[in-house]
Formats: structure tokens, C-alpha cells, sequence
């Protein structure tokens, strides 16, 4: 698998698309904790009652404890099949993407460089923790697929370390840096609410923040050739529209993303709703399964 020029931009696939368990999940979340040319058609989607959006408070946008969290859970149903998204600090393996190890809460990569970043951050909260070790192995294989220096006991240290507060810490820090802040941030800019924040925070989690043609920038400025955003003087609802269609053209572009249930039965379907706001109740399907918060 390619990468970009520059590997820190370059994105995987979500690591559970291969094998992914149909599972209802439950409704209730709870609280974040301390702190990844189209037509314009939408694409068909499962037939889900619209939110009731008359008894929701005050729009608050994507920052907010509660929203936040909701972003990640549905993040995590679409790469862990799971809305326990606290669960995966521990997760860590090999999904064969070309991008080496893929671990924890937003996919941090060997071969991208943002696992590199991350260990590098943690050791800097905390020397002389278990994964300060396999510093020089990571930076040695960033850019690559492989494992060198990192086997046989990487995988293990790695969940010993998921225990730890401070890596959790690192985890959550290096999520807002690289994907969450930099994502709500231009979609503010491009004055959208809730779910479009959220559209623009999964795109970048997927293909990163770089220059090529599958990234994140790339999709936001083919979106731009369809619509404008409200920031333009456009309709939002047109725009991310264009936006998703954008971003499906990218996900087709690489085979471990061809399948794009994630914006068809769970994106477009909060927008065929109208929920701008991105407000529960939120019924949607990644790969065929389906997922509610209530």
C-alpha cells in the first residue's frame, strides 16, 4: 500500500471491517473522560425515525463533554464495532493496511507516525515508561509496514501500559492535537454545527490531515467545487452533502475503505434527518450493523 510524501499524513482502515460482529449496542452514555466529484444525490439509507429535535436544548457544538463523547462512540462503531470506546487504550494489531501496528482510542499507526508521537508524548509525562523503550524501534520503521524492533513483545507492553492514567492522558492529548481540534476547528470556520464538525472529524481520522489526493484537505476543497459552505453564504445541508459524496470518492479511491456504509447509513442518514445538531436519540448502521444512542 502507498503512502503519501509525507507518512505522518498517510491514514488506515478501520480494523474491524474484516470481521466485524453484528451486536446491538447499548443506549445510555456516559460523560467524556480526561482529555483519527460526486453528485450531490444522497445515497440510499435505511429508513430511521427523525430525531425529535423539538426537545433538545440549546445547539452546542462538537467541544461539548456530551457531544464529544458521542463523536467517539461513533467513531469507535465504525473501527471497533463497539461504542465502548474507552475500551480500546488497549487495543492494539496488525490489520495488514500497510500501515503497521494500528492501537488505541483513534487508530494511532507505526507506519504513520502518530504512534510515534504518541509514546513520544507519553514518555514525556512519564519517562521511563514500558513503551520508552521501543523509541528508536519506532522511529525507524515510520513509513513502513514493519515491525522491526518492535516484536515479539510490543503488543504486550503496549496493553500494560493502557492501564496507566497518564498514557490514557496521552491518548486523549494526541487525539485532540492531530484530529479532533484541528477538524472542529475548520469546520467552525466553515460554519457548521455539530454533524458537520463530526463529518470533517471522521474524514481526517481516516485519511489524515495531509496533502494528497485521498486526504482530508483534498476532500474538503472537492466538496468546495459542488457548494459552499454557510460561511459562503451556502446552504449547510447542500454542502455536506457534497462534502460526503467527496468524501466516499476518496474512500473508493483505496480498497481497505471501499466500503462506506459509515457516511451512508450512519452520516447521511443524521443528515436526511436534518440533524445538524448531531441530537440523540442517533439510530444508525456501520457494516451492517446497527448502533443507537439513546
Amino acid at each position: 500500500m502507498s503512502f503519501s510524501s509525507n507518512p505522518r499524513s498517510g491514514r488506515r482502515t478501520p480494523r474491524l471491517l474484516l470481521a466485524s460482529a453484528a451486536v446491538a449496542v447499548p443506549a445510555l452514555i456516559a460523560p467524556a473522560g480526561a482529555g483519527h466529484a460526486a453528485t450531490l444525490s444522497p445515497a440510499t439509507v435505511p429508513a430511521v425515525a427523525p430525531a425529535d429535535l423539538s426537545v433538545s436544548s440549546a445547539a452546542v457544538d462538537l467541544t461539548d463533554p456530551r457531544k464529544k463523547d458521542i463523536a467517539m462512540q461513533l467513531v469507535s462503531s465504525a473501527e471497533n464495532s463497539s461504542l465502548d470506546w474507552k475500551a480500546q487504550y488497549k487495543y492494539i494489531e496488525d490489520i495488514d493496511d500497510g500501515r503497521g501496528y494500528t492501537a488505541g482510542i483513534i487508530g494511532f499507526c507505526s507506519g504513520t507516525g502518530d504512534m510515534l508521537d504518541l509514546v513520544e508524548r507519553y514518555t514525556q509525562l512519564k519517562p521511563g515508561n514500558v513503551l520508552a523503550k521501543y523509541l528508536p524501534a519506532l522511529r525507524k520503521v515510520d513509513g513502513t509496514d514493519s515491525h522491526a524492533g518492535l516484536d515479539p513483545n510490543y503488543t504486550r507492553d503496549w496493553a500494560t501500559a493502557a492501564k496507566d492514567t497518564v498514557f490514557q492522558q496521552a491518548q486523549n492529548e494526541e487525539r485532540d492535537r492531530v484530529y479532533f481540534n484541528p477538524a472542529v476547528s475548520q469546520a467552525k470556520k466553515d460554519g457548521l454545527r455539530a454533524l458537520g464538525q463530526f463529518a470533517y472529524y471522521d474524514a481526517i481520522v481516516m485519511h489524515g490531515g495531509g496533502t494528497d489526493p485521498q486526504s482530508f484537505g483534498a476532500i474538503r476543497k472537492n466538496a468546495l467545487k459542488k457548494a459552499k459552505p454557510p460561511a459562503q453564504g451556502g446552504d449547510e445541508t447542500k454542502y455536506l452533502h457534497a462534502f460526503l459524496d467527496a468524501r466516499k470518492v476518496a474512500m473508493k479511491a483505496e480498497e481497505a475503505h471501499e466500503d462506506t456504509s459509515r457516511v451512508d447509513t450512519a452520516q447521511r442518514v443524521f443528515l436526511n434527518n436534518g440533524n445538524l445538531d448531531l441530537n440523540t436519540p442517533l439510530s444508525w448502521k456501520v457494516y451492517g450493523d446497527p448502533f443507537k444512542i439513546s
